[in-house]
């Protein structure tokens, strides 16, 4: 049984931004029906944010989107956020996260672009 079939493949989806369906498209184009989380209904928790930094592996900045107006409002730079000031930000205001952000057993990636996504899935 291929990887993808045994793996719950999710995708923290906004379905209202551009790259978000071109990433689900993507990933239905390989054979994967993911699971779809909508962060803007179902906001994550602080540990959840968490996990998608510890999955995917890199700057806990690049899940922030630091050009919506929300994140300009915390008159905060980015340059000097930490990790917990990530977490707490995107759990308070889920606009800010990155999207889309595809996650497949113990690894995550974020679809800009959206083929950025296929080597979580076994596809790269």
């Amino acid at each position: 049984m291929p990887a993808a079939a045994r793996t719950t493949i999710t995708i923290w989806h906004n379905p209202r931004c551009s790259k978000s369906r071109e990433t689900l498209a993507l990933l239905q184009e390989h054979g994967v029906e993911p699971a779809i989380r909508e962060y803007l209904k179902q906001p994550p928790s602080r540990r959840e944010v968490e996990t998608l930094l510890d999955l995917l592996d890199g700057e806990p900045r690049a899940l922030l989107r630091d050009g919506e107006a929300e994140f300009k409002a915390t008159g905060k730079k980015a340059a000097t956020l930490t990790r917990k000031d990530v977490v707490e930000l995107i759990a308070a205001h889920p606009v800010l996260l990155q999207r889309p952000v595809v996650v497949a057993a113990d690894k995550a990636a974020i679809g800009r672009p959206p083929e950025a996504v296929l080597k979580v899935i076994g596809k790269m």
